[in-house]
């Protein structure tokens, strides 16, 4: 019996228009599917379309041709809205410059996807601290960026990306400002969460070593598929 599927791109495209007459596809009849629980890794050189397609599977953007759809629904047909409710409720980001707002303690930088939620103060910092538990940092809470490690604010990202219970997380390059064995302790902890909780994990990479830890792999070049790999 096969997993449902929590994420379909079917015949994606999209093309970037320059001054008036000039075109550049990004991608091209780009095919693929994301079960849930997935562990998913998208490779390829810069230029690739790898950034591309992270902005189309996290709603950040729309397809010029073809279908992006989340459980079914197809993105083409929803709001802004309904785009913005998408990202808040589905999908987490974990980026490769942490994100994190300089002034905002890490408790607090948690807490930001879940201002708009439902839910008094006490439960939303509540379960942000939980969050925070969860990827090490208990004592780091009333800490600001600049006072944390880069593998530290790498854990505040992964927190604030789990704290809404996500059913797709999305990691852009997640090592890519870490030296090699925070690196690793991050990819374990990612690969964990998603074993542990269910959660679909992508992650775009350029790390052939991270690729291959992943059940899927799927190379980009040129704004194609040219290798799709299960393992």
């Amino acid at each position: 019996m096969t997993a449902p599927i929590l994420l379909e791109a079917v015949e994606v495209e999209r093309t970037y228009t320059l001054g008036r007459d000039v075109e550049v596809p990004a991608l091209r009849g780009v095919t693929f599917s994301v079960d849930r629980g997935d562990y998913v890794a998208i490779v390829g050189s810069s230029g690739s379309g790898k950034s591309t397609l992270l902005n189309l599977l996290g709603a950040l953007d729309r397809p010029t041709a073809g279908h992006v759809r989340y459980d079914g629904r197809d993105v083409q047909e929803l709001s802004d809205p309904q785009l913005a409710e998408l990202r808040n409720s589905r999908i987490g980001f974990v980026f490769q410059s942490f994100h994190l707002l300089p002034r905002l303690t890490a408790l607090d930088n948690v807490t930001l996807p879940l201002v708009y939620r439902p839910g008094s103060k006490r439960e939303r910092r509540e379960r942000s601290e939980a969050a925070l538990e969860a990827v090490g940092l208990a004592d780091r809470m009333t800490h600001r960026p600049t006072e944390l490690s880069g593998g530290q604010q790498q854990r505040v990202a992964i927190a604030r990306a789990l704290v809404t219970e996500p059913a797709l997380v999305l990691a852009d390059e997640p090592t890519g400002n870490l030296d090699t064995t925070t690196g690793e302790d991050i990819m374990a902890l990612l690969e964990s969460i998603q074993a542990e909780q269910g959660t679909a994990l992508v992650v775009i990479t350029h790390e052939t070593e991270i690729a291959r830890r992943a059940t899927q792999t799927i190379e980009l070049r040129d704004g194609v598929i040219v290798d799709e790999v299960h393992r």
